[in-house]
């Protein structure tokens, strides 16, 4: 009898085989085709086959067609999305609001300016309560998490939770904004589309930067400052196998907002220049200032979230609402995503100690909303702090130099770009934006200058990490940039994993090991119970027959030989994955699975150690 790696021969040699035990190291789900059980038998093996090969092609690093589409595709689906999610809370706002269709929370009566943040956030915290069972975490943060622990693996509920906390969260004057909501479903959207596909998780990890990419495009119709936000904030990487779908993705999720909702920015940004080179210190002066005014809002929100870690969660959420509607009460700007208040310091509409106050206020609403887990994003807000920030140093530069100095608006500008830049650690992100949100080139010498300054005050004058890295480590969690686990990443095991291997049960006639040498494997699986675990050289086999010609059975845990313990790892899994399972068992190899049909695990490769690393060195 030969014994080979096929689907009808391992069905006879192991009738009973069921589905191997899930690895904790392994946070996707195992899969069969049980969805196709209403398909006529060949077009199910076509369609089996079909994915077969697609999961072949996506886990090496090198494909582009595929993965391109598959951005287009995300690109849509993830700008459609976005798309409802802000027509969700535009049009509520519309409803209540004294000023239809604008953010006119300061024209309410007062008891609703408190009451209505109260509200939402009880309402928050009680939804959050009942249906996430603990795990609160959302928005830019959760897909970090999910990136860097769980292969990228996201949940429908978590999908609409977003959704629906988010958009509570600002109908009710939260001061949070919509753009790191927006980017959790976003990502979730090609995450989930990845999971359905059955797609290896180094391919999911790239579609989940294509929706960050595409919500950050549909969020302000900046579709390359959406492509380097994904690359710089959420992947963590530059290679031109991610850059083509994302890019793919940005055009196509801006396209779906231009479609409905116009061709027009965020932001009515009259047009800027810088008027002298006098204007330099005041610049520079700017960006030191944006830098201290990040530093604070991450020690804030660190701070926040760290005495309120053990809280219950709808006690912080209806805290957080209380905050700030008293707040709004004296500053009813800082409530909601306040876009219309940025507007107007853009327009030199508001004075300097207003505009003053107006950012320490949105400072205290934002770093307590966020600090205690309201639902919603720090984009939004930054550039709102930012704004006002630059406008009031702008305000001062027009007192002191009326003839030379640009307007506040300018600076309001550079502001913008220089606290999304300290904030979130994302330099080029930030100048990509301010030039695609102006048109013009002339704010990219001022707007890099301001964005430097700002980047190294925070970074190196304070010491402080970006403030999802903050947020990361107070809870004990680690994301960092490490080029081997980045690369690792990129591919899927089944692009390095060696077919040369039979899978056989110990004891053997003569004849049957003779047979399956024929096919030449370098490695035989040996089978104890209901799945491989160990690994014996087929070299170490011939020489045994050889030297022993009058043996007839033998057992191939008996003979000598250096036999490797071996663990299963699935098909869909990254080579970064197969690293920390081999790191952490202690093992050499490891071997390669999928689920073709229920109750039947079949193996299709063996990784090595030395495979993994010259996969990655290649």
């Amino acid at each position: 009898m030969t014994v080979r790696d096929d689907f009808s021969v391992l069905a006879e040699i192991l009738p009973e085989l069921r589905i191997l035990r899930r690895k904790p190291e392994a946070d996707h789900k195992l899969w069969h085709n049980d969805g196709m059980a209403f398909l006529p038998a060949f077009l199910k093996q076509r369609l089996a086959a079909w994915q077969e090969a697609w999961v072949d092609r996506l886990s090496s690093p090198d494909t582009l067609l595929l993965p391109s589409l598959l951005g287009l595709v995300v690109g849509v689906l993830s700008g459609a999305v976005i798309v409802l999610f802000r027509w969700l809370i535009e049009s509520s706002q519309g409803v209540f609001l004294p000023d239809h269709g604008t953010e006119s929370y300061e024209l309410l009566h007062w008891g609703w300016r408190l009451g209505l943040p109260v509200l939402s956030g009880a309402l928050i915290g009680v939804l959050y309560y009942w249906t996430l069972k603990g795990d609160y975490v959302v928005g830019i943060l959760h897909v970090i998490v999910r990136l860097s622990y769980h292969q990228g693996q996201m949940s429908w509920r978590k999908f609409l939770m977003q959704f629906i906390g988010a958009g509570i969260a600002i109908i009710g004057g939260h001061s949070v904004g919509r753009e790191a909501p927006s980017v959790h479903l976003g990502a979730s959207t090609g995450a989930l589309l990845g999971q359905h596909l059955q797609l290896p998780n180094n391919t999911v990890r790239a579609l989940i930067g294509c929706g960050s990419a595409a919500a950050i495009s549909a969020s302000f119709n900046t579709p390359l400052a959406g492509v380097i936000f994904a690359m710089e904030v959420v992947m963590l990487e530059y290679t031109i196998a991610s850059f083509l779908p994302i890019i793919l993705a940005s055009v196509s999720a801006a396209s779906v907002t231009i479609f409905a909702f116009g061709n027009h920015s965020v932001f009515h940004i009259p047009p800027f220049e810088l008027r002298s080179l006098g204007e330099l210190p005041f610049i520079v002066l700017l960006g030191l200032l944006a830098g201290v005014v990040s530093t604070l809002q991450v020690k804030m929100t660190d701070s926040i979230a760290a005495r309120s870690k053990e809280w219950s969660f709808v006690y912080k959420a209806t805290l957080a609402g209380l905050v700030t509607g008293l707040i709004g009460l004296v500053y009813p700007q800082v409530l909601g995503i306040g876009y219309d208040s940025v507007n107007s310091a853009m327009l030199g509409e508001f004075g300097l100690l207003l505009l003053i106050s107006i950012l320490v206020a949105k400072l205290l609403a934002t770093t307590t909303a966020i600090g205690l887990g309201v639902p919603g994003g720090v984009i939004g807000p930054t550039l709102f702090m930012g704004a006002m920030l630059g406008a009031a140093v702008g305000f001062t530069t027009v007192l002191v130099f009326p003839e030379q100095s640009s307007d506040a608006g300018f600076y309001a500008l550079l502001g913008m770009g220089a606290m999304m830049a300290a904030t979130l650690q994302a330099p080029l992100a930030a100048l990509i934006a301010i030039l695609e949100l102006t048109n013009t080139s002339s704010v990219i010498f001022p707007g890099m200058l301001v964005i430097v300054i700002a980047e190294l005050t925070r970074s190196e004058v304070f010491h402080q990490p970006s403030i999802f890295k903050a947020l990361l480590t107070a809870r004990g969690l680690d994301y960092s940039s490490n080029p081997l686990a980045l690369a690792l990443r990129r591919i899927g095991v089944a692009n390095p994993m060696s077919k040369r291997f039979v899978t056989v049960v110990p004891e053997l006639t003569r004849e049957q090991a003779m047979a399956l040498l024929q096919s030449e494997p370098q490695w035989i699986l040996i089978e104890q119970g209901k799945a491989p675990s160990l690994a014996l050289p087929a070299v170490a086999l011939a020489r045994y027959l050889e030297e022993h010609e009058e043996i007839e059975t033998l057992d191939l845990l008996e003979i000598p030989a250096d036999r490797q313990p071996i663990e299963g790892i699935h098909v869909r899994a990254s080579l970064h994955e197969a690293d920390r399972l081999l790191r952490k068992s202690g093992h050499a190899m490891l071997y390669v699975y999928d689920i073709p049909a229920p109750n039947f695990v079949r193996v299709k490769g063996i990784l090595t150690r030395e495979s993994i690393e010259s996969a990655y060195r290649l």
